[in-house]
């Protein structure tokens, strides 16, 4: 998806499903500064790649977070209780890939234990202590930050 989109110079198509500062998460973080605020929908972003990559297991178990500066009148507050993300956000369409500011991805040494907690995705949400514990161990590692000009070495697998 990340190369298309790079390739594409676009982000989508819309509605595209995402993590931003929210009311919700103000709310949530009131003591939070916006860097602080932007960290924790960012938090929720690698959360949701999860789900993602559970989704589609021909991807390489490695979370994707693309950053990008969307108006606040191209989003949506997501309140439906079947996605209760203080952060989740809809952009009703295609963004330009000029807007995106940097790509997070996971560091290569962390794809087993991501992978494990790709694998203990259901069980976790389910209530399986074992498995939230895999999930939790993925949610330990910070995402390496990538500047857009540098996602081609990315995707090439030479950066």
């Amino acid at each position: 998806m990340l190369a298309r989109w790079q390739a594409g110079g676009e982000v989508g198509p819309g509605p595209l499903g995402g993590h931003g500062v929210t009311p919700a998460l103000r709310e949530w973080y009131a003591a939070g500064d916006l860097e602080e605020l932007e960290y924790a929908a960012m938090a929720d972003a690698a959360r949701a790649a999860l789900s993602l990559l559970a989704a589609d297991r021909d991807a390489p178990a490695r979370r994707v977070v693309v950053a990008a500066e969307v108006p606040e009148a191209a989003c949506s507050v997501v309140t439906a209780p079947e996605e209760p993300v203080r952060s989740g956000v809809r952009v009703a369409q295609s963004l330009p890939w000029a807007v995106v500011a940097a790509v997070h991805v996971d560091d290569v040494a962390a794809l087993p234990v991501i992978a494990a907690a790709v694998e203990a995705l259901a069980a976790a949400e389910a209530g399986d202590a074992d498995a939230m514990f895999a999930v939790d161990e993925a949610e330990g590692w910070e995402l390496q930050w990538w500047a857009t000009q540098e996602v081609v070495h990315l995707l090439e697998g030479t950066g």
